[in-house]
């Protein structure tokens, strides 16, 4: 023991990672529950020798720093095996990968919740700032998990958050694995481009195999001319997984409740929400209540254009299905602004768009994006970038970019960390690891991948959470990138979303997939721009709708329906009735993700993206200056200061709620 405990900790010797793999992509039957395993294993045994120092020789070295470092360490290792659940192609890998998530989780909450590790860390003193903000966050964390109750009941609460954790694993894998499919005649899906057509697997006896993923999702619900076959599709898409999510979610609400009661908090919302911007549960419900009833409007209004688009189509029609929405939406489109999807798709390649995409960020952040040549990666189809300051010429990154579309995949867009960012010997820094995780069309024969504005925007809005963990300099790595408040976190991610929609980033990426040098028509660029806010009301409504399913779900007390609440509420909102037999929380990944008494997340980031974004609106959306003071004030600090501190230092004043209310085009709610 003594010969552990004198050994002064010392900051992480930092590996430079493989060019070519920065974190291991290809693993054998049974390595990755190996790794897992022995990166446990060794966890342990570190944080036994910090419990197990002797009170002399606590200090913030011994024990804080220690304790960082070792958390640091089984991130770095865990995250990489637990990614394989969602991207790899082998079935076996991916269960090993689900279940090496699974258990880290109960690791996580076994940790926090060790009374001997929380006395050895809450009996030093900080010497710096640094210091101070860690020690001040760590212990934040093991009290959030029951520090101060007496014995029985600390060990009530890890029982139960490790069972949590377990669920919300199993309900995440669900998802992943899912490989809902439907087959469709050549007739029933007329109306869908036959690029699509092209992509989808033909059955023996000549039919369509056509799968839930997004992509062919969106492209039959916006394109099938019949109304049975979009029903059809929809059903299944809302019904993926359901009977066991469903019991999944619900068991996980009540838990929420009994592990919220047990740490003395009234509901499971309190519990999440305290210490984050928003501060109370009641300003959250404030906050979506003041938008609630002029979205209603704005959807209301919208509502009664795609019926007027739908008598057209059918005069004996009297209102609009669930499943008409995308479809009519499409066909608005097309008459109001003589836009269609695959139009607009003609004019971004993914390979040329996605270089220039990286161009914008390059010049506004002065950073460099490099493709990786013969990288070593899991999956046909996966890239690899270095993202390096153009300055310097030194390796900031690695992001893995993975789009395409295959079975066992997970189903949406995201990015996922895998090695975070923190300080090493001698001013060192480690290299951050991310990917970004999506699924847009595949290529076709001759015929590249092409993008629609939807995919473009998702790309612009991933790509922020990519730069948030990228370029990130805190020194901790459970404090920097996008390790900030829950309700922080979709800042840099919305902000360079509108980046998206601005005339000059459209003309600069831009390009006909048959001969580059056209880009998109002005015409056809200003017909997109006026056509954005065509279906404000019923988006911005849906994210309301979602963020009060959870707030209603998470500030419940007992059982909840959970099915018979988000009907209820769409209906509420969306003023239609949802399609019936319908199970849509089951396949909301958000709610056992993370966003559980968090969707309103989006809406609340979003004042503060808006007002991010205003200054690069006034100051230029390439001008270097404002790009590398957005370094600083945003994606560089991670948490070593609260999102209030670094909004006003970036803003030089605080956010407010005019320029969201301006971009919604609804008043401004009176306090």
């Amino acid at each position: 023991m003594s010969q552990v405990t004198k050994t002064p900790w010392t900051q992480p010797n930092l590996d430079v990672p493989d060019p070519k793999e920065p974190v291991r992509s290809r693993y054998a039957p049974g390595e990755i529950t190996q790794r897992c395993d022995a990166a446990f294993v060794s966890a342990n045994a570190t944080l036994d020798a910090i419990a197990a120092t002797p009170l002399p020789e606590w200090t913030v070295d011994t024990t804080l720093l220690r304790f960082e470092q070792a958390m640091g360490d089984i991130s770095d290792t865990t995250l990489p095996l637990s990614m394989m659940s969602y991207v790899s192609p082998d079935p076996a890998i991916s269960a090993e990968g689900a279940a090496c998530e699974e258990k880290t989780g109960i690791f996580m909450v076994n940790v926090y919740t060790r009374r001997d590790l929380y006395d050895a860390i809450r009996g030093v003193t900080p010497r710096t700032q640094d210091e101070a903000r860690l020690y001040t966050k760590t212990l934040r964390q093991f009290d959030r998990n029951g520090l101060s109750l007496p014995d029985d009941r600390l060990a009530k609460v890890r029982e139960m958050k490790a069972h949590l954790s377990r669920l919300e694993t199993r309900f995440s894998t669900n998802l992943n694995n899912d490989n809902s499919t439907l087959e469709f005649t050549l007739q029933e899906l007329g109306g869908v481009p036959g690029a699509v057509l092209a992509g989808f697997k033909k059955t023996d006896h000549g039919t369509y195999c056509v799968t839930t993923k997004t992509p062919d999702y969106l492209a039959v619900m916006q394109g099938a001319g019949s109304s049975d076959t979009r029903k059809r599709m929809q059903y299944a898409f809302v019904n993926r997984q359901s009977v066991e999510n469903t019991r999944l979610l619900e068991e996980a609400i009540v838990l929420r409740q009994q592990i919220a009661r047990e740490l003395g908090f009234a509901t499971w919302a309190d519990y999440k929400i305290d210490g984050r911007m928003a501060g109370k549960t009641e300003h959250v419900l404030t906050f979506l209540a003041a938008l609630k009833e002029p979205l209603k409007e704005k959807a209301k209004a919208e509502m009664e254009g795609l019926l007027a688009v739908k008598k057209k189509l059918d005069p004996s029609a009297t209102a609009v299905e669930a499943w008409d929405i995308a479809y009519l939406k499409e066909k608005l489109r097309l008459e109001k602004y003589a836009l269609d999807d695959e139009t607009v798709r003609q004019y971004f390649p993914l390979e040329p768009t996605m270089q220039g995409i990286f161009y914008q960020y390059s010049v506004l952040l002065d950073i460099r994006f490099v493709d990786v040549k013969d990288a070593k990666v899991w999956a046909d189809g996966v890239k690899l970038y270095r993202i390096e300051d153009a300055t310097e010429g030194t390796t900031i990154a690695y992001l893995y970019v993975d789009l395409f579309p295959r079975e066992g995949k997970y189903g949406h867009m995201m990015m996922y960390q895998l090695t975070a960012g923190r300080a090493g010997p001698h001013g060192s820094y480690s290299i951050p690891v991310s990917a970004l995780i999506g699924n847009v069309r595949a290529p076709e024969g001759d015929k590249p991948s092409l993008l629609s504005h939807d995919d473009l925007e998702g790309l612009f809005h991933e790509l922020g959470h990519a730069l948030h963990t990228s370029l990130t300099r805190a020194p901790y790595s459970t404090l920097s990138g996008y390790n900030v408040e829950w309700d922080f976190v979709e800042t840099p991610s919305q902000a360079l979303e509108e980046w998206a929609w601005q005339p000059q980033v459209l003309d600069a990426i831009s390009g006909l997939y048959t001969d580059p040098a056209q880009k998109l028509p002005t015409d056809l660029r200003t017909r997109m721009i006026e056509a954005r806010d065509m279906d404000a009301g019923m988006s911005y409504s849906r994210m309301l709708m979602l963020s009060d399913e959870d707030m209603t779900f998470h500030t419940a007390n007992g059982p909840v329906n959970v099915t018979s609440i988000s009907d209820a509420m769409y209906e509420d909102m969306m003023g239609i009735c949802p399609i019936v037999g319908g199970h849509e929380p089951a396949t909301i990944g958000h709610f056992m993700g993370g966003y559980d008494a968090g969707y309103y997340s989006y809406l609340w980031s979003k004042v503060y993206a808006l007002n991010v974004y205003a200054r690069f609106e006034r100051d230029g959306l390439t001008n270097t200056t404002t790009g590398r003071n957005y370094r600083h004030w945003i994606l560089e600090p991670g948490n070593m200061q609260d999102g209030d501190v670094l909004l006003r230092g970036f803003l030089g004043k605080e956010p407010g709620m005019d320029v969201f209310c301006e971009r919604l085009h609804i008043p401004v709610p009176v306090k």
